[in-house]
């Protein structure tokens, strides 16, 4: 979340004795002159199929699963973006958005999608409904991303072998045709890396570590920082043993042979994944941009569903309740809550009309419940990404 921005909640009271009193009131503790803690926006719900109570005690378990778990589906979303972005928090942040608005806006504006989810449904109809379309994009996701770390891992690995010091990295764009004694039945030509404060012990003993090496056969190819590649012709049969007496000089014979034709398709495999990665790259960020959005909206659905279950659960027959997103001013998350608590807190059947309260009593009974975020109004925070 960044630094400037508040919490969103989700309130759900009852009408006091209208649901626009119920915003008026809420708006009047928390959003007034007097107490400019936060902003209040009421939402417009459609009238929804309830069913009976047995069903919603059922549905509000399902319910308080889906909302934990659809919160971490987004966050996948974002955390991939972000990753696709490098990190870069400014980009990663003008991609986050819902229905073509910043979280932060379709949040201010929430109103319920009555085209994709028509209120002809019940409740547990909608939920399933949400809950199929956010599992086909979570599994389409995951073989996305799965599929762009797998071309990804092969073009770092093939990258490597670009970069490094001239002891590791790939010699091909390095060396030359002439450079080497080719199409000889005896003969052979290697490639060794020596530290550049041993060149000197090089060209004193290269001739001499073992037998049957071509005199004055080395040529300097390149050098770096830390090495300089030089070749050496001996007789094939004793390479092995050239090596071993090399690297006792902390010399080290690169395992390097020429062939152009697979230098070519060395080439040519570099560029084609270098290709595909790109690609696979514009693919998935635009997927994880457009579905980041249907999974936020998705999640926010199934949250208002949430709330308006647990109202009924709490509130009772015939559904009177008005649903609100609140967003609390920076830093004023705690006083927010603390005066939401207090304005509904007859609710709770804990305190009396003005709100006062013993808070050893209080929190017994929070403690008690096993929810020590107990709140007597239905209050759920939502996680705006940012």
């Amino acid at each position: 979340m960044s630094e400037n921005s508040g919490t969103f909640y989700i309130v759900s009271a009852p009408a006091d004795p209208k649901k626009i009193d119920a915003v008026n009131k809420l708006k009047a503790k928390i959003a007034s002159r007097g107490g400019d803690y936060a902003e209040v926006f009421a939402v417009n719900l459609p009238e929804f199929k309830v069913g009976t109570l047995d069903t919603l005690v059922v549905l509000s378990d399902d319910l308080s699963k889906l909302d934990s778990n659809f919160e971490s589906i987004a966050c996948k979303l974002s955390d991939n973006m972000k990753s696709l972005l490098n990190n870069d928090v400014e980009q990663w942040r003008s991609n986050l958005s819902v229905t073509d608005k910043s979280i932060d806006n379709y949040l201010r504006g929430f109103q319920w999608n009555a085209m994709k989810y028509r209120t002809d449904k019940s409740l547990r109809e909608l939920t399933d409904l949400i809950t199929q379309e956010v599992t086909s994009i979570d599994t389409l996701m995951k073989n996305k991303m799965q599929n762009y770390a797998t071309v990804k891992g092969q073009l770092q690995g093939l990258q490597r072998k670009q970069v490094g010091n001239l002891s590791v990295r790939s010699l091909n764009d390095v060396v030359k045709k002439e450079h080497f004694v080719l199409d000889s039945e005896y003969l052979t030509t290697l490639l060794v890396a020596v530290p550049k404060q041993s060149e000197r012990d090089w060209l004193n003993n290269y001739e001499s570590l073992t037998q049957m090496v071509v005199p004055r056969s080395t040529q300097k190819i390149t050098e770096d920082d830390e090495y300089i590649i030089y070749t050496v012709t001996l007789f094939k049969r004793i390479v092995d043993d050239y090596t071993l007496k090399a690297r006792e000089f902390k010399f080290i014979v690169r395992d390097f042979k020429w062939d152009e034709s697979q230098m070519a398709k060395d080439k040519k495999e570099l560029a084609e994944i270098g290709a595909s990665e790109k690609g696979l790259w514009s693919q998935v960020l635009r997927l994880c941009k457009t579905n980041f959005g249907e999974v936020y909206a998705s999640w926010l659905h199934i949250k208002v569903i949430r709330a308006c279950v647990e109202s009924v659960l709490r509130y009772g027959l015939p559904p009177d309740f008005q649903v609100m997103i609140v967003k609390a001013k920076p830093k004023q998350d705690r006083k927010v809550r603390d005066l939401i608590n207090q304005l509904y807190s007859n609710l709770g059947g804990a305190a009396n009309s003005k709100g006062s309260i013993d808070e050893h009593v209080e929190e017994n009974l929070q403690l008690l419940l096993g929810d020590k975020d107990y709140s007597p109004v239905v209050l759920f925070p939502v996680n705006a990404i940012v």
